[in-house]
């Protein structure tokens, strides 16, 4: 694989969401879950998308039950909990595996890429894509999502 354009999921409503439609913006995937502590993130990410999505930026959640069963619900489950909890409006994908032998191709990539900082630790690991779908960087699940490091990463990718 080149580029994160060479990977799919399955979007939360069902039906194909390829990486590709992305080409050209900067996009941070983060493996989400509902019953964390860290899921209040989720306002933080929703902000983040707010204001830089104009300038070509997206987030995309992907949602894991794989740490502690913190994200047990459906797909719709999830889906609706998203949205009317937390007003989340940027895409999500159907629940994955982001580790392991079964993880999801995209996250077996984005660690051979980038190294061991890109294995997901926990719910709320931060990945982040450049505008030719290349490895950016990976950020720790406990740093927030207005954290400055991680808003002049964005900010810098989308300068490139």
């Amino acid at each position: 694989m080149t580029s994160a354009y060479d990977f799919q999921f399955d979007r939360i409503a069902g039906g194909d969401l390829s990486l590709a439609e992305y080409r050209g913006k900067v996009v941070l995937v983060v493996n989400v879950a509902s019953k964390c502590g860290l899921t209040p993130q989720y306002e933080g990410l929703v902000q983040l998308y707010s204001e830089f999505r104009d300038k070509g930026f997206v987030v995309l959640g992907v949602p894991s039950n794989q740490f502690m069963g913190q994200e047990p619900g459906s797909n719709e489950q999830i889906q609706t909990f998203c949205s009317t909890t937390y007003g989340v409006d940027f895409p999500l994908t159907g629940k994955v595996d982001v580790r392991g032998a079964n993880a999801h191709p995209f996250y077996k990539w984005m660690v051979n890429e980038l190294g061991p900082e890109a294995k997901p630790k926990w719910n709320f690991h931060k990945l982040l894509i450049g505008k030719k779908g290349e490895p950016v960087a990976a950020f720790d699940p406990t740093l927030k999502p207005d954290d400055l490091r991680l808003r002049q990463a964005i900010e810098q990718a989308l300068k490139d």
